[in-house]
């Protein structure tokens, strides 16, 4: 899982995504085990970043069960594994960092 996680991280540091953050679900009642979140520049970024996903990760086995993209939020579903790229005005709007923050100090 970590293998999967960095190599994300990875896609996404070097295509300038901003501002990464990885949040561990895995000891949550949550319908994924890892959400990754990252600032975009705008769509046409975050579709490359989209297209890079399917390049690099579909080559490694990486199935993908969805994907949903609007000009300021794209979601991409791995099943366990869920990617969130927003502008950073969507981020700052939605703040799900602090929600799912919130989720893990409910149930422990």
């Amino acid at each position: 899982m970590q293998k999967r996680i960095d190599t994300i991280i990875q896609i996404l540091d070097e295509k300038k995504a901003e501002n990464i953050k990885t949040i561990d679900m895995s000891e949550q009642e949550y319908f994924v085990k890892y959400v990754i979140i990252a600032a975009t520049l705008g769509q046409k970024h975050a579709l490359s970043l989209i297209d890079e996903f399917k390049t690099k990760l579909k080559a490694q086995g990486e199935k993908f069960l969805n994907i949903e993209s609007s000009e300021e939020w794209s979601v991409i579903d791995l099943g366990d594994i869920l990617i969130h790229l927003l502008t950073p005005q969507y981020r700052e709007l939605y703040n799900i960092e602090e929600l799912l923050e919130r989720l893990k100090k409910n149930k422990a």
